[in-house]
């Protein structure tokens, strides 16, 4: 194998595949990325045995060929060379000679056979979603992921459609303290697709390959254990969570009938600042409402008290409720990342979840369980 490439082009294809090597693997070869030279580009792969992401970056190949080179250092490589760098790589051997100018390196390869290919198999369902949108939709509710291993079910965002008076695509995850649900009319070709859940990891991966890529379409395909999304630049692919995801509806409350709107920005400012006096980032924070007013406090014994007061629209009867402060500020984040000005609490009693809503955004909801004060 044979090839030059430039550096801008090679240290972005690479940077993509990458994260998706583990630093430490039982198998040597899952260290390496494999680089593919033929027919003017360099497709570069990376796995984990559970992701498999494929890049590709123009190249003028002189003789095509395949090779493995241990993933770290090669980025690495590509990083500390000086930009606008033309990069020539020859691999033959069982070695690979990387040069850039008066620089030479030797890289140490095994070979490309032994590298694994989690084929992807038939898939029933293809449809096309903006990459913006495909994006929004899981950096929404991401936050809701579970990180308990226990509930392995829950260690993803469970995607699925929904025939209501329209077929819509839902997104939702949950840890069983908050649940987020997120929205979007259903794209042609998804109508009957099987729920899959995305795995937390792959999720990350995803957000971060189409983040630049605004409304160019992402081809999404998916069959009831691996879903596979295809950019311009990029092909993902990822084994998807076995395992049957909860009756979420069950958890949404319906008979939340006092309202609060609330300043999203003020009210993230001040939960933030009482939070201060807390020595535990779970420690519950109460939320006071009275006619047009909110009180935010946290009572720490070993600390003292705190205490803030914001403006809110609320006309019911007065209602004490607590929060974990981390998960409250960490929602009001997400709903001010989505655009909106102000929230809007639907409250039940102090021992009964609370709906958030953005006023600028009726397509995402979050229900948070109340903690005792």
């Amino acid at each position: 194998m044979k090839l030059t490439a430039s550096r801008i082009d090679l240290i972005k294809a690479i940077g993509a595949a990458v994260r998706v090597v583990e630093r430490r693997n039982t198998m040597p070869v899952l260290s390496n990325v494999l680089l593919r030279a033929e027919g003017g580009q360099l497709a570069i792969r990376a796995t984990d045995l559970d992701i498999e992401i494929n890049t590709r970056c123009a190249a003028t190949v002189m003789e095509p060929g395949a090779t493995t080179v241990p993933a770290a250092t090669f980025h690495d490589l590509l990083r500390k060379l000086p930009e606008g760098a033309e990069i020539s790589l020859e691999a033959d051997g069982g070695k690979a000679v990387i040069r850039a100018g008066r620089a030479r390196f030797v890289l140490q390869t095994l070979p490309d056979t032994d590298f694994p290919d989690i084929a992807a198999g038939e898939m029933s369902h293809s449809f096309a979603l903006p990459a913006e949108d495909l994006a929004s939709m899981f950096g929404q509710v991401g936050f809701a992921v579970s990180t308990e291993e226990t509930r392995y079910y829950l260690n993803g965002i469970y995607l699925h459609t929904v025939q209501a008076e329209s077929a819509t695509l839902v997104a939702v995850a949950t840890d069983g303290h908050r649940l987020a649900r997120r929205t979007h009319p259903c794209p042609a070709g998804a109508e009957g697709m099987p729920g899959i859940i995305v795995p937390r990891k792959a999720v990350g991966e995803i957000a971060r390959l189409i983040e630049k890529l605004g409304n160019q379409p992402a081809l999404i395909s998916l069959s009831t254990t691996k879903l596979r999304i295809e950019t311009p630049d990029a092909t993902f692919l990822t084994r998807l969570i076995e395992g049957t995801f909860p009756d979420y509806q069950r958890v949404i409350p319906l008979g939340n009938d006092k309202l609060a709107a609330l300043d999203a920005a003020e009210l993230v400012a001040a939960v933030d600042r009482v939070a201060t006096i807390s020595s535990e980032r779970g420690r519950a924070v109460k939320l006071s409402f009275a006619d047009s007013s909110l009180a935010i406090e946290v009572t720490n014994p070993d600390a003292g008290t705190a205490r803030d007061e914001v403006e809110a629209d609320y006309t019911d009867e007065p209602l004490e409720i607590g929060f974990n402060a981390r998960y409250l500020a960490e929602i009001l984040g997400v709903l001010i990342a989505s655009g909106t000005g102000s929230v809007t609490m639907q409250l039940g009693s102090p021992g009964s979840p609370t709906i958030l809503l953005a006023s600028k955004a009726a397509d995402l909801l979050i229900v948070l369980m109340p903690m005792r004060v």
